[in-house]
């Protein structure tokens, strides 16, 4: 471009030089000097054409090339200016803005395939920002952690998130992955890695859900124990039983026996106690699929908590209902629901064991329930492993009711959460679909 300029201001100077001449040449007296000078003229002008369209028309192409390339504008082209050396590099700039040009398609198109697979992947993906504040997330990512399609994550850091799953993230060191279980018996293999960009790792998170698996598996392997154990535990106490009941009989009718028919009573007794602990255990085994219909879930808490009044009133125990104004429908199987929301009052009630209270309360969009009460609270240890087979809090707890609810409500289709908040209360908290 100085070159331009340059050629620009010697062209003025010479045409005024020769305009000077001209006018000398024209008023003096020598035709010869003034023919001499036209041809000088002329000689200048083809000079300075010849001058621009060897070095200046090419360097000015050049430039608009480079201001091209600096406008990443790679769909233009350069035009040939007649000049060998000058066309081989317009040439060369050509082909080089087509090789880009395919590549940036090359790299669109890939970086769209990757945003369709991300968005359509079931695992949750989270991008962080050098800062670890999060640039983007997918739906899976949105789902599970229970975040709607309006909340405005983005700029935020995981720890800032409504979500227990989010503040677990934190805590995951990179390419280390761990296997996370909440305390809505939701499981998920979590793993941050890190890519890089503009030459700098920025982080992200896959989350996988491991919960169905996982339950499959669980569930295989207790049926498969319970059976086993129902059928020996049954077929034997069948046998003990009708052994004790005859020998009962005989020694009833003997002088002297009442101690030992007490002890034979006492035994058929708890030949009958296992016989029950057992089918308890394969009650869980049996859960049917349930038989949907429209229900006012307000009218289904109402009767669970009339037929546990009895039990919390001999325990001092207050039962507080908030429910909703106007019927809250949901599509539901009325008995499992139902003997859900006894199980969860009864765990509560247990939990405060004397003087306390329940609350129990409705509430729309979405419909769902949620019973909480004052009692000792769920530590952290213990909130990961709630919803595990066979685990109990209780000393004499078979570890099958949090199971028996957990099965229900997935069969339902409903997302849960149990869990102790600040304010001290224990919730249990369910949502239907």
């Amino acid at each position: 471009m100085r070159i331009k300029g340059l050629f620009w201001i010697l062209t003025a100077l010479l045409l005024s030089l020769m305009a000077l001449v001209s006018y000398f040449a024209f008023y003096s007296s020598s035709h010869i000097l003034f023919i001499s000078v036209e041809l000088l003229i002329l000689f200048i002008a083809l000079y300075l054409l010849y001058f621009y369209r060897r070095i200046v028309k090419p360097l000015y192409i050049i430039g608009n090339g480079m201001e091209l390339l600096k406008e990443q504008d790679f769909s233009s082209r350069l035009r040939l200016v007649g000049q060998a050396d000058a066309d081989r590099i317009v040439d060369v700039f050509n082909k080089m803005m087509e090789q880009l040009k395919n590549e940036r398609i090359h790299i669109r198109e890939q970086n769209h395939f990757l945003d369709l697979l991300i968005n359509a992947s079931p695992l949750g993906v989270i991008i962080l920002n050098l800062d670890r504040e999060i640039v983007s997330l997918n739906p899976s990512a949105r789902k599970i952690l229970t975040l709607s399609e309006t909340d405005k994550v983005e700029g935020k850091k995981l720890s800032e998130l409504d979500s227990i799953l989010a503040c677990e993230l934190e805590n995951i060191e990179i390419n280390n992955p761990q296997t996370i279980r909440l305390n809505n018996s939701n499981i998920y293999k979590c793993t941050q890695s890190s890519f890089i960009d503009n030459g700098f790792q920025h982080p992200f998170f896959l989350i996988e859900s491991l919960t169905q698996e996982v339950f499959k598996a669980e569930k295989k392997a207790y049926e498969k124990v319970i059976r086993m154990i129902a059928h020996e535990v049954n077929n034997t106490t069948a046998g003990i039983t009708s052994t004790l009941d005859s020998l009962e009989n005989t020694f009833r009718e003997m002088e002297n026996c009442e101690d030992i028919c007490e002890i034979m009573r006492i035994s058929i007794e708890r030949c009958y106690s296992l016989s029950k602990f057992i089918t308890n255990f394969a009650d869980v085994v049996k859960i049917p699929d349930p038989l949907l219909k429209t229900h006012n879930l307000n009218q289904l808490l109402e009767s669970g908590k009339r037929f546990m009044e009895n039990i919390c009133n001999n325990r001092q125990i207050e039962l507080i209902t908030e429910f909703t104004e106007a019927p809250l429908l949901v599509k539901a199987d009325s008995v499992l629901i139902e003997q859900v929301v006894l199980n969860i009052i009864k765990n509560a009630a247990e939990s405060i064991e004397n003087n306390g209270k329940i609350y129990i309360r409705t509430f729309a969009g979405p419909n769902g329930l949620e019973i909480a009460d004052t009692g000792k609270g769920i530590n952290k240890e213990t909130e990961s492993r709630l919803f595990t087979p066979f685990f109990s809090t209780k000393p004499n707890g078979q570890g099958l009711g949090l199971i028996f609810i957990r099965e229900v409500l997935h069969k339902h289709n409903c997302t849960f959460s149990l869990l102790t908040t600040d304010d001290g209360l224990t919730r249990f908290r369910i949502i239907f679909p």
